[in-house]
């Protein structure tokens, strides 16, 4: 479960649009996908991470604690969207082959592609230019706040924490 007090069962008031996708019960990708626009997962960066001090918990590691993670933009016609990381224990082997995925989205396996996947509670924030994610989402545009929102998945007993950030583009392309 996802206890840190920054992130909160309520999402923050946002214009109705971008309030639709970041409380959107199923998958973002299928969602960004049905506005028309072309879709695209780009991959930043995979591999060896750090857990920040906010996820964790949920992860069941200590803050700094080595794990695997994956960060990606999702894109419409080109733009990005959503910066978003994937993390989860290097002693993990259930995660592994869901996150070695390409440019797939993970969306696609996480509603649909695993009976035994169990899903927690979305939580959300709006995340500070300084958090760590942030200045990372910060390389695709700049905001002084991001809305985002966080969501824990058990597989095997084993925890991969999504968190997604929404770029100030969206708004204009929903």
């Amino acid at each position: 479960m996802v206890n840190d007090a920054q992130w909160r069962c309520a999402p923050p008031v946002l214009p109705a649009p971008v309030l639709d996708c970041l409380t959107e019960p199923a998958s973002l990708s299928l969602r960004l996908q049905a506005g028309g626009r072309r879709f695209a997962v780009r991959v930043l960066d995979q591999g060896d991470s750090r857990a920040l001090p906010d996820e964790a918990e949920a992860l069941d590691l200590p803050p700094g604690a080595p794990l695997y993670a994956r960060h990606v933009l999702l894109t419409l016609d080109e733009t990005p969207v959503v910066y978003a990381r994937s993390a989860t224990r290097h002693d993990c082997p259930a995660w592994m082959p869901v996150l070695m995925r390409g440019s797939r989205s993970l969306g696609l396996t996480l509603f649909g592609e695993l009976p035994a996947l169990r899903r927690e509670p979305l939580h959300y924030q709006l995340l500070d230019s300084r958090h760590p994610l942030a200045v990372e989402a910060a390389a695709a545009e700049a905001a002084e706040t991001y809305p985002a929102r966080r969501c824990r998945f058990l597989l095997d007993g084993s925890p991969l924490l999504l968190t997604e950030l929404f770029l100030p583009a969206l708004k204009d392309l929903l």
